[in-house]
């Protein structure tokens, strides 16, 4: 029984310390995620595992950057990965298979089909963010939603390392 005791002393304040510096690094710094869909053709494919950076205040959000969120729909219970198109102020319209962001055409080599929709011109809202899929044509995003807008609250972290599959472990682009 003193054997048990012994062990237990040694081992349990170690173990706690590990579950609650686990609990602190995945609530607050970084955790990792499975894509969902494949909405982020042909960047991210289905069934990948990334980090996402949580640290939001000293993240620099900036267009191009894939962001995992909470979309602005009902009863959605499903966290979103999709490419941060429109910073607040931004002018965003996508017309003729191009996006335009503040009057201008934007090159997007990760986008690997024109678009073959419209989108009438929406200005993003202070605090506020606006997201595409990067498989454009198949992309449930902010092209499609009620509301466009995903308030800075419900963005979870940035995406900045992709650990499986193996063969394509590296950081994200």
């Amino acid at each position: 029984m003193k054997m048990i005791l012994k062990t237990l002393k040694e081992w349990v304040p170690s173990i706690a310390v590990a579950v609650i510096a686990a609990l602190i690094i995945n609530t607050y710094v970084a955790q990792a995620v499975t894509v969902p869909t494949g909405s982020m053709l042909p960047t991210i494919q289905l069934k990948d595992e990334l980090i996402v950076e949580k640290m939001k205040p000293l993240t620099n959000f900036s267009f191009g950057d894939i962001v995992v969120f909470w979309p602005p729909l009902a009863n959605n219970k499903d966290r979103y990965v999709k490419r941060l198109i429109g910073l607040p102020g931004d002018t965003i319209e996508i017309k003729d298979g191009s996006l335009i962001r503040n009057g201008q055409k934007v090159d997007e080599p990760y986008v690997k089909s024109a678009m073959t929709y419209t989108f009438k011109q929406v200005t993003v809202p202070a605090g506020n963010y606006l997201f595409l899929g990067d498989n454009r044509n198949e992309s449930y995003d902010s092209h499609m939603w009620p509301t466009p807008f995903v308030p800075e609250k419900d963005l979870i972290g940035k995406a900045v390392f992709r650990l499986f599959p193996l063969s394509h472990m590296g950081t994200i682009e």
